[in-house]
């Protein structure tokens, strides 16, 4: 995969301040780490898919990423990318009128696990309808699968590709879009339409946003969970049938089908952690609800979670309390099985994310206003599992934690980087890469770090990154 990129590094020449990316740095190799970085995307407010979201097309050859001006893909032999779905022209706030302005134009949802395509809705600036679409990566084609019904938003695809599942707020309330996959925040003053911003990422958290979930958990919205058909099925199923899973007063939200079982969907009761039991399944028929982490403990919280890619686990971080005690906490669906690797106060991440055979995992840190309150904690990480071994005679109980910890290894030095734009750390399918998105360079961009360590690099490609997002970004409000 690296071969054609690293033939065509280069000895680094800087500019004292980068007026657009094409002056900004391809590759470097962190001074502080010995991992080289490369730079992937070249438009400014660019970024990866939210962390738990499948990036990658089924044969593992190219990465969806996004950008203000639509969706992109990534060939990762030759790390060139291009403009595969464009956004159109957005409406202005009062054009958009009562649908909220910042779901108009394109969004994706998730790279096909068994296609080579990319699943993306789109609203119509004339009619407010929102329709499901399907792009070829490869080809370009692409194929309107079917409309939603007013008010019913879109998350997640299902492992064959057949089922969207998404929420209606069944108070329909105006501007109410609670229940996609990352809740729309309130916009800070003078940002105008998001979707559009040169000032903000795709995955920026503004300030408020701990009151907004506060409201949005204590308005008890009533809201149906639903499936939406998108290709003929059997017993006459047809494109369009929606199946309701349930109804509830509770927010329902982060919506995850499994990456192998096309009839298992994850999803949250959303809201502060420590005040909800978080992560729960559903099948596709609307059998089997089953809340997957109960709380034991005043303060406890568990979140984040996100499907291990062989679907076999559910994974999600776990504080044994609130801020004080953390683990990345597993739960195998097919045997029981519950493991939890301690992991360090500085080690801590907002994202976790794992290769496919578990031998690896990675994080993307947070800064000192994060729930760890991590001192040095803003780094992208490697962690190496390790099962704590147990001793003879030991009791150990088919439902008891098996436990285990990280042994972490710095990537890339963060501590540039605004955390109010997160990272969203994934491994490439070759597990030679770790992913992410940064705004070191004052707009966001995504970047890889290569998981070996540079060997032999030239002197002049060793370069301190901090260093770096000083001369490119010198007034970067960090944190």
């Amino acid at each position: 995969m690296l071969r054609t990129v690293i033939a065509v590094a280069a000895c680094l020449v800087f500019a004292p301040l980068a007026t657009n990316a094409t002056d900004l740095p391809r590759s470097w190799v962190d001074k502080d780490t010995g991992h080289r970085v490369w730079r992937l995307s070249n438009e400014p407010n660019s970024g990866g898919l939210y962390f738990n979201i499948n990036a990658f097309t089924a044969d593992g050859k190219a990465m969806i990423y996004t950008a203000p001006d639509g969706i992109h893909v990534l060939d990762l032999g030759t790390m060139k990318a291009r403009l595969l779905v464009p956004n159109p022209p957005q409406p202005t706030k009062a054009e958009a009128g009562p649908v909220s302005f910042s779901r108009y134009g394109v969004r994706a949802l998730v790279a096909g696990f068994k296609s080579n395509s990319v699943f993306y809705t789109e609203t119509d600036a004339a009619t407010s309808t929102t329709s499901i679409y399907k792009a070829d990566v490869y080809t370009g084609a692409i194929r309107k699968l079917v409309d939603l019904p007013p008010g019913h938003i879109i998350a997640t695809v299902n492992a064959d590709e057949t089922l969207a599942a998404g929420t209606y707020d069944e108070s329909n309330q105006p501007n109410k879009e609670y229940g996609a996959n990352l809740p729309v925040p309130a916009e800070p003053a003078g940002v105008g339409n998001r979707a559009a911003s040169q000032d903000l990422g795709p995955h920026y958290q503004p300030q408020s946003k701990g009151e907004m979930m506060e409201r949005r958990l204590a308005a008890h919205l009533p809201l149906e969970l639903f499936t939406i058909r998108l290709e003929p099925g059997s017993n006459g199923a047809k494109p369009g049938d929606i199946k309701i899973l349930l109804h509830s007063t509770d927010w329902i939200n982060h919506l995850l089908f499994s990456p192998a079982d096309p009839a298992l969907l994850m999803y949250c009761h959303e809201g502060p952690w420590q005040k909800v039991d978080r992560i729960w399944m559903i099948h596709a028929d609307g059998t089997q609800n089953t809340l997957i982490h109960r709380r034991t403990m005043a303060m406890e919280i568990a979140g984040h979670e996100f499907w291990g890619l062989d679907g076999e686990t559910i994974w999600y971080d776990w504080q044994y309390p609130r801020g004080q005690d953390f683990f990345l906490a597993g739960y195998n669906l097919v045997t029981g099985q519950r493991i939890a690797y301690q992991i360090e106060r500085n080690d801590w991440s907002i994202h976790f994310n794992l290769t496919r055979d578990l031998d690896l995992f990675c994080g993307d840190g947070g800064d000192p206003g994060q729930v760890a309150h991590a001192p040095d904690g803003e780094w992208i990480e490697l962690f190496h599992p390790e099962m704590i071994p147990l001793t003879a005679g030991t009791l150990n109980a088919p439902g008891f934690w098996q436990p285990g910890e990280f042994h972490s290894e710095h990537l890339v030095n963060m501590s540039r980087h605004n955390y109010r734009e997160e990272p969203n750390v994934r491994f490439s399918p070759d597990k030679k890469l770790v992913i992410f998105t940064s705004n070191i360079f004052g707009p966001s961009y995504v970047f890889a770090v290569e998981v070996a360590k540079a060997v032999d690099p030239p002197a002049s490609d060793i370069q301190s990154t901090p260093d770096l997002s000083r001369r490119f970004n010198p007034a970067s409000p960090a944190h």
